[in-house]
């Protein structure tokens, strides 16, 4: 086992395995900018050392200055948590280089992955449904035309790098494809340093569900259920649940059989998502798989009971799973949702909801400066109950105790959203936002008029 992790992220996932480490008896380095000097990381931590400014790329982003604080603090591994540096293929084959073993798949298997055609044509040839397009990337406006023309509008231009919903246009006729191609083109080149585009049929109004696996280095692997991630504002997750209130028992274990063979077929190790989307037919195809921890792990960690970041560290220092499929038990209910900060500022008081079946992940304390430079959560509240609807009254209780003062956030939002009809009855898709979002809204203001 590893006697010294540097940890290479901020915020509440450098807690989260800041505090795995400390159970596991393991010491920690965490890296830190400037904006982050008075943060929960660095005071926990074994060693803290700040490597730059504010900026990410100055920071948490500077891969030579990361290893080489690795090295001088005499490390075993580095743990990118999500985000960042934890799908960036390069930094792993230089950890790999350097002898400082990286808590995640290998460098190949992430390239191999991070490019989605790549991937596309991985799964198709291991039997992995996916979405109908292009089998190779696409080059000009006129490629995608003639591609879009044979498949049927609706379609999806898509950046075959990064994620976070950047690179991505819905196309609904011809006369839209040209501007819609060469605008995901240049948002995918400033994000990505990577322009390269595929085209794939548009499933409308679909269900993101997520597939939780875990596999070791000699290929013993399991899947942990599913999440349905459904919920989203601009691509990027408010909400999510498990089990879905859309996949049946045998679905499920279809699913997660699908799941296990796109992971071997990758030659996989380490925590890691399938990731799908599938359609009121509940015909289910492949999009991608994220090869790293993901945010909402502790959803999987509530309902089955175990530990991923755990087995993360147990996978990456070369020992076998401590769990096989017919072990993996899914019990009750569980959704997380996400607190994000809509405003920069200081914590002026804070107080988090707790109790039977609520957990509480964040990096906020009174006093704390919520910086405008990185991601806009601060906190996710998870609940757990013995049925969905135990788990969305107590999200409710959870949610009408959280105060936050100092910043604005999305709170009183995600409280009213839990009331809404269509997701009481589980039947939303990823459409939810946009078609909702408007009349939730209008009950938030009404009830600061009342």
């Amino acid at each position: 086992m590893f006697k010294r992790i540097l940890i290479a992220n901020r915020g509440e996932i450098a807690l989260r395995i800041l505090r795995c480490c400390r159970e596991m008896d393991i010491e920690t380095v965490v890296v830190y900018s400037e904006a982050d000097e008075k943060s929960l990381a660095v005071m926990y931590a074994t060693e803290a050392v700040c490597i730059g400014p504010a900026k990410a790329a100055d920071s948490y982003l500077n891969q030579d200055v990361i290893l080489e604080t690795a090295r001088r603090t005499e490390c075993d591994a580095i743990h990118p948590g999500y985000g960042f540096l934890s799908e960036n293929a390069e930094f792993a084959r230089a950890c790999e280089e350097n002898g400082i073993v990286f808590i995640g798949p290998s460098s190949q298997v992430i390239s191999r992955m991070g490019d989605k055609q790549s991937a596309r044509r991985l799964m198709m040839a291991s039997d992995v449904p996916v979405v109908p397009g292009s089998k190779e990337l696409v080059n000009s406006p006129e490629e995608a035309a003639a591609i879009a023309e044979e498949i049927g509008y609706p379609v999806l231009i898509k950046a075959s790098a990064g994620g976070g919903g950047k690179g991505i246009r819905k196309i609904y006729s011809p006369e839209e494809l040209k501007s819609a191609y060469e605008t995901a083109k240049a948002e995918a080149r400033a994000s990505f340093g990577n322009d390269d585009m595929y085209l794939e049929k548009l499933i409308e109004n679909p269900h993101h569900i997520e597939i939780q696996i875990l596999a070791d280095k000699e290929g013993n692997t399991v899947y942990l259920g599913e999440r349905d991630c459904s919920i989203q504002r601009n691509n990027q997750k408010l909400l999510e649940e498990s089990p879905s209130a859309l996949i049946k028992e045998a679905q499920r274990h279809e699913m997660g059989q699908t799941a296990v063979r796109a992971a071997k077929a990758a030659g996989y190790f380490s925590a890691g998502t399938v990731e799908f989307v599938v359609d009121d037919e509940g015909h289910y195809y492949f999009i991608e798989m994220n090869t790293r921890i993901q945010v909402e792990h502790p959803v999987t960690e509530e309902l089955t009971g175990i530990d991923l970041v755990r087995e993360q560290i147990r996978i990456a220092a070369g020992m076998k799973l401590g769990i096989i499929q017919e072990e993996v038990q899914m019990r009750g209910h569980t959704i997380e949702c996400r607190i994000n900060a809509q405003t920069p500022g200081v914590i002026e008081f804070l107080h988090f909801p707790n109790g039977y079946g609520v957990r509480i992940e964040s990096h906020l304390f009174a006093g704390y400066e919520v910086s405008p430079f990185y991601d806009s959560m601060v906190a996710k509240i998870i609940v757990s109950g013995r049925t969905r609807l135990e788990a969305i009254r107590r999200l409710r209780r959870a949610l009408e105790e959280l105060i936050i003062d100092g910043i604005e956030t999305n709170a009183s939002f995600m409280h009213l959203l839990t009331f809404h009809p269509d997701f009481i009855k589980g039947k939303y898709s990823t459409a939810f936002w946009e078609n909702n979002h408007e009349e939730i809204e209008q009950w938030r203001k009404q009830g600061e008029t009342a």
